[in-house]
């Protein structure tokens, strides 16, 4: 249910927010037509002290430390989606060329009659012809910025040999819907997103599997649950790798995915399934982009990603023989990496563990075998069902 009292306390905010946006713009067109204005520089105007606010917008603005230039980017990324009329003063066309200014930047959508700013708008607006603080603002959009690092916006890729920052400005569906309506919704399956929630009615006390299972899963929860303290407070950021991997094997119908479910359920994490067999695509890169955008949406969520049909992609390999195994080999290499890098929970399912190259298995820090249940565990299955 939406909370009417959340959306205000957002409005409100950004709408101071908004105006000192267009008082940048404003700033921005007098200093570019060397007109009189109130100010030497638009960093001269000072953005709204939102300190003591209860909105998720100022609430996220603080908690980040936002400076002037980051919170100007938000804001320019932000305005398509609440005041996209605010940008229409870019849609002045140069009379020599017909064409909107090459240094305003900036794109038309396939469906938006707007202007969709790019990160070259952003240039044009904070550093004007200043090169210095062109190439100052530049860090904004690599990889170890804070955007970047928490998905929260970023420039749209660009083809091979395009300036880099005509890529679109784009803010983050779980910031727009933070900033929107108060707060993150869950992701549904798409192009964008190709992953489903997992969820299960059963508990944990519904779980029969034999004693040394249930032992290497209470090694998992225990990790989920105290990973934090684990790498923070004692250190071991510096000696251990991001992440947990841990592969489930055994025939289906044993218990995989609905164990999968209830680990999420009994440490309180949502569980999205990704199924590799669905997901690798015969189109050069767009296995890897989809696999981006997953990642990239699943940072710091405290997620856990369960990888079926995990053999798709992480089957034994053979030579290289001809340009479509150089691609797989480099699909299988980028999921291994963004794997490795991810710090939460991350679970493969295969029917066989001799189905996985053994390369890839001394990436995990388990592999559980579920077996076909016995006589004595069918019997405790058929009498809680």
């Amino acid at each position: 249910m939406v909370d009417k009292s959340k959306i205000a306390a957002n409005a409100a905010d950004i709408d101071r927010e908004i105006a000192w946006f267009r008082e940048i713009l404003k700033t921005r067109s007098l200093l570019n037509a060397k007109k009189e204005t109130g100010y030497q520089s638009v960093y001269d105007i000072a953005p709204p002290y939102l300190n003591g606010s209860a909105s998720a917008f100022a609430a996220f603005i603080n908690e980040h430390q936002l400076d002037f230039e980051e919170r100007f980017l938000l804001a320019l990324a932000l305005v398509p989606h609440v005041k996209p009329e605010l940008l229409d003063m870019f849609l002045v066309k140069n009379d020599a060329t017909q064409q909107i200014y090459t240094e305003f930047g900036g794109k038309h959508g396939k469906n938006h009659n707007g202007f969709i700013p790019t990160g070259e708008t952003a240039m044009f607006i904070l550093a004007g012809n200043n090169l210095q603080k062109r190439f100052s603002l530049q860090r904004c959009f690599d990889g170890f910025h804070k955007f970047s690092r928490e998905n929260i916006l970023s420039l749209e890729e660009i083809d091979k040999n395009e300036p880099m920052l005509s890529g679109s400005l784009s803010i983050s569906q779980e910031v727009l819907d933070l900033f929107t309506m108060g707060e993150i919704r869950k992701p549904n399956f798409s192009a964008e997103f190709p992953a489903k929630l997992l969820t299960t009615k059963m508990e944990w006390a519904d779980l029969i599997l034999n004693n040394h299972v249930m032992l290497q899963l209470r090694e998992i929860e225990t990790w989920v649950t105290h990973h934090h303290k684990l790498m923070k407070e004692w250190g071991m950021e510096r000696i251990l790798k991001p992440g947990y991997k841990s592969l489930f094997y055994g025939p289906p119908g044993t218990g995989k995915t609905t164990t999968a479910a209830l680990l999420g359920k009994k440490t309180n994490r949502d569980v999205y399934r990704i199924d590799l067999s669905q997901m690798v695509s015969k189109y050069i890169g767009e296995t890897e982009k989809n696999l981006a955008k997953l990642f990239d949406r699943a940072e710091n969520k405290e997620w856990i990603l369960f990888f079926d049909e995990a053999d798709a992609l992480f089957g034994k390999r053979t030579s290289t023989r001809d340009a479509h195994d150089r691609y797989a080999n480099q699909q299988v290499s980028y999921l291994l990496q963004r794997i490795e890098d991810f710090d939460g929970l991350v679970i493969l399912a295969s029917n066989q563990k001799s189905n996985i190259d053994e390369a890839f298995m001394r990436r995990f820090q388990s592999s559980i075998n579920f077996p076909m249940p016995t006589a004595e565990e069918r019997l405790k299955i058929w009498s809680n069902g």
